[in-house]
């Protein structure tokens, strides 16, 4: 609670003393932001709902099963492969995870999970390959893969 008022504290004296020194940039950055946040939010409530509607279908019991901590190294296939699927952005990953683990789910798995969301990304890979090209977006996908396997494994090791 304190952390989330310093923050709000924070940015409200820097916006401030931007809006002091000069206003028209200020004012524009304002613009910008809002019109970044304007398009974004039809993608963070859709993710919202699909998250609420997701826990509100999938029991802990269900989570425990496929995620759980008895499900062992299928669990993490699991995760990995729904981690490097799945296009949800980072501040939703992170809570997400948490209410996972409170669902049953295993340390392991999320770990594998939440890595996998952070870093691989299948769903953006056509995008990448027109970016950076295939040989780039292929290997740094796989490096990322790679990682994020002995993360999980590390992460294994001290909660197992």
């Amino acid at each position: 609670m304190t952390s989330g008022i310093i923050l709000y504290s924070l940015a409200i004296i820097l916006v401030t003393l931007s809006f002091i020194k000069d206003r028209g940039k200020t004012a524009k950055a304002l613009k910008k932001a809002s019109m970044i946040f304007k398009n974004l939010l039809p993608e963070i409530l859709a993710i919202m709902l699909f998250v609420g509607l997701s826990l509100a279908i999938m029991t802990p019991e269900i989570i425990s099963g496929m995620i759980g901590a008895e499900s062992g190294i299928i669990g993490v296939g699991v995760a990995t492969i729904i981690g490097s699927i799945a296009m949800i952005p980072s501040f939703v990953v992170f809570p997400l995870g948490s209410t996972l683990l409170e669902s049953g789910a295993g340390y392991p798995q999320i770990a594998a999970f939440v890595s996998a969301m952070m870093s691989v990304g299948i769903a953006s890979l056509p995008m990448e390959k027109k970016v950076f090209g295939a040989s780039f977006a292929i290997e740094r996908n796989a490096w990322a893969l790679l990682y994020t396997l002995l993360f999980t494994a590390l992460i294994w090791v001290v909660y197992i």
